[in-house]
């Protein structure tokens, strides 16, 4: 688990191993809110790093460090197989010790995916993700499995929204004001080397309607201390992980200046407007296409947030969906053709 959505994502294929009889090993790098999800699945995951550093000299040391505690790790756990979404110290750890490696991914703009496709054995994507677009990356034919539907479906098609997630926020929303929800860009990833303005624009413009509540979820400290620097009114901003799936589905309006999160969204049906200012991917173009997804240029944009009135009339179509892509996880990682 190198990522905040990785524990969700992972967490029905792990059930679904586990009551087929394998045993299931986690591992996890101390990185946004990646490991208190994890615990929160998992309380005896073994952590392995922590978030990467600002400067590409810094994050080969980490990686190297984090790669050298795994090995370690690997060696006496003898795993058979080695699952994730594009984990890339892991991926290269399971190879030097000649394990299978299975990696899902759905970002053909990431540069690692040159590296984690390569020395996989099976690259899991998604079919709104043409192979096309990453055989130069090392997904060759013969190594690459198409799910039907996005990453996100398998996780949400079993998600049970939790109403009490306000108030674990300490909020007191007003019946009839407007929620909205803004994820921050994912500021340290490799793939995403651009400042953001239009999201702090954004938060203001929606902060500033008098019947519109707003939380903000933060990857980094620094994010969230500068958030809260700007002092806008009606505006929560997270101090730990949140059951973002719960809050997203209660929400009116997502802002999504990253990638998971804005999905989730759409696929909840809930209105989503992408942030995003790095090159979009497939998938996200894939959304704009079904109507499910727009992409946000300017601030003065956006619309006035109003209360809807479906919240949860997406949930049953996702619980049908996400059983296909469930299965050609799990006949992935246990080589089932």
């Amino acid at each position: 688990m190198a990522n905040s959505p990785h524990p969700l994502l992972f967490a029905p294929v792990a059930r679904r191993l586990q009551a087929d009889g394998h045993d299931v090993l986690v591992t996890a790098r101390d990185n946004a809110q990646t490991v208190a999800l994890t615990l929160e699945r998992w309380p005896d995951a073994e952590i392995f790093g922590a978030e990467s550093p600002p400067t590409r000299a810094a994050k080969v040391v980490s990686l190297g460090r984090r790669m050298a505690e795994l090995r370690r790790w690997a060696a006496a756990a003898r795993p058979d197989v080695a699952l994730s979404h594009n984990s890339y110290a892991q991926i290269v750890t399971a190879k030097s010790l000649r394990l299978r490696v299975v990696t899902a991914m759905d970002f053909e703009h990431q540069p690692a995916n040159h590296l984690a496709f390569r020395l996989a054995d099976v690259v899991l994507l998604p079919e709104a993700l043409p192979a096309r677009l990453v055989r130069r990356q090392g997904a060759r034919s013969r190594k690459v499995r198409h799910y039907p539907g996005l990453k996100e479906e398998l996780y949400l098609a079993d998600f049970q929204p939790d109403d009490t997630v306000e108030e674990g926020l300490g909020m007191r929303r007003d019946p009839e004001s407007a929620l909205v929800v803004a994820r921050t860009p994912p500021s340290r990833a490799a793939y995403h080397q651009f400042d953001s303005p239009i999201f702090e624009a954004a938060l203001r413009r929606v902060c500033s309607q008098a019947d519109v509540a707003c939380v903000v979820l933060p990857r980094h400290a620094e994010q969230r201390e500068a958030i809260s620097a700007l002092g806008l009114r009606n505006c929560v901003v997270a101090d730990r992980a949140v059951d973002s799936r719960s809050l997203m589905s209660r929400a009116d309006l997502v802002l999504g200046a990253g990638g998971t999160m804005t999905r989730e969204a759409a696929l909840l049906g809930v209105p989503t407007y992408s942030l995003f200012a790095g090159r979009a991917p497939a998938v996200d173009d894939w959304l704009i296409r079904e109507g499910l997804l727009r992409r946000l240029e300017r601030a003065e944009d956006l619309p006035r947030v109003r209360r809807r009135s479906d919240h949860g009339s997406a949930l049953a179509q996702l619980a049908q969906r996400g059983g296909k892509i469930l299965e050609t996880f799990v006949d992935a990682t246990l080589a089932r053709h």
